[in-house]
């Protein structure tokens, strides 16, 4: 197929043909960016949280009874939710992963330092890591003798005096890239601090900070407020019945609390990332919008073209031209088109990946993204052309003479 005819005919259309190269071009950059920042908020939504997310239902107690001791009501509750059938373990935590209640604490690796990073503070009950079903790759659990007495402080002052910690995978590479990070110091508070344990994975309780998801810790701290979460561990089937049980228990030893948020805790996951799956599903309807619009944009051209030239058609079969010629011809000029859009495209999607990153945080577009949207367009452009290039194709020769 001769391409400078082709040329020569797109020249003496330059309005039309430059008009559907620039929304080709525009429709390049967003799809390219859409399908980007839609791939991040989907990896964002898989990422495990380190817990054994089928097993684990939750409940929010608020103790309104002044001058109780925070601390022996949680031990007379954990006992009493313990007794429940289908239970296999319980505790008591100030967070989890995608609750938001999020205690940022800085850390050294050496003393009268600035921190180096900051990381969320998980403290719980001695059977946290069996509860929630952490995966411990390196050192070991906390020792009865390491968590802060009862009648010490506890929160921020008691921070001051906790002797370990356990940290994920990620945290300890961060502060000991290449070492073993089991029996190093660090300082959260006024004292050091040593690693006794490493967690596969623990993501924080809020993720706005995207590289630094699982900068997590365990303390050897017991939950002081009258607001707790109670967790318990029981078979997956088991979970709703274990809701309802749970609750009726708590509010039998103390009618004076407010129970909230009963959940399981794949519940808590879908509520957390409600708003990411409003907004994938915004992008990807307005990205098939476009595509959509781009595609009656490349038909509408193609048809009004065929319409243009019935005449100048005809006379290319009388003179030996093939139905599969003139299909050829069409297809061939909306791809030079959809090629000239697609490389301003490339430059327009490089750009607009720049601003989002400035504005919005957001990583460097991967190369990769591009020669796939690249040929995206290129097959809409040829399923689009194809019904007029058809219409085309079965103009017979007659209709040369038709036309003088």
């Amino acid at each position: 197929m001769e391409i400078r005819p082709i040329l020569s005919t797109l020249r003496r259309h330059k309005l039309t043909a430059s008009l559907l190269t620039l929304q080709v071009a525009l429709t390049c950059a967003i799809v390219c960016n859409t399908v980007f920042v839609t791939s991040l908020r989907m990896a964002r939504m898989n990422l495990p949280s380190g817990l054994a997310e089928s097993e684990l239902v939750m409940i929010d107690s608020t103790d309104l009874a002044s001058g109780a001791n925070p601390l022996v009501r949680h031990q007379e509750d954990l006992a009493a939710l313990r007794d429940i059938p289908g239970v296999k373990s319980a505790a008591a935590v100030d967070a989890l992963p995608f609750s938001g209640n999020d205690w940022s604490n800085g850390i050294q690796t050496k003393p009268n330092e600035p921190p180096q990073l900051s990381a969320s503070a998980f403290n719980g009950t001695p059977e946290e890591l069996e509860t929630l079903g952490l995966h411990l790759i390196a050192g070991r659990s906390f020792l009865p003798d390491e968590y802060i007495p009862e009648d010490s402080a506890h929160g921020y002052t008691g921070i001051d005096h906790v002797s370990a910690t356990i940290v994920t995978r990620s945290l300890a590479k961060q502060l000991f890239p290449g070492e073993n990070a089991v029996g190093k110091i660090i300082y959260v508070g006024a004292g050091p601090t040593t690693i006794v344990g490493i967690v596969d994975h623990l993501l924080r309780p809020s993720l706005n900070q995207p590289d630094s998801v699982e900068r997590s810790m365990l303390f050897p701290m017991l939950p002081d407020s009258n607001d707790v979460t109670y967790v318990l561990r029981t078979a997956p089937q088991d979970r709703e019945q274990l809701l309802k049980t749970a609750s009726d228990v708590l509010k039998k030893l103390d009618a004076n609390r407010v129970l909230q948020n009963a959940q399981t805790f794949t519940q808590l996951r879908n509520h957390y990332f409600q708003r990411d799956r409003t907004m994938i599903g915004l992008l990807l309807a307005s990205m098939l919008g476009l595509l959509f619009v781009t595609a009656l944009g490349i038909t509408g051209l193609a048809n009004f073209w065929v319409q243009q030239r019935h005449r100048s058609i005809g006379i290319r079969r009388a003179i030996g031209a093939t139905r599969g010629d003139i299909l050829r011809y069409f297809q061939t000029e909306n791809f030079l088109i959809v090629t000239f859009g697609v490389l301003l495209g490339v430059i327009l999607a490089v750009g607009l990946n720049l601003l989002l990153m400035k504005h919005y945080e957001l990583p460097r577009l991967p190369l990769y993204y591009l020669p796939i949207g690249a040929v995206a367009l290129w097959l809409l452009g040829q399923l689009a052309v194809l019904a007029p290039a058809l219409r085309a194709a079965a103009v017979p020769p007659v209709e040369a003479t038709r036309s003088v």
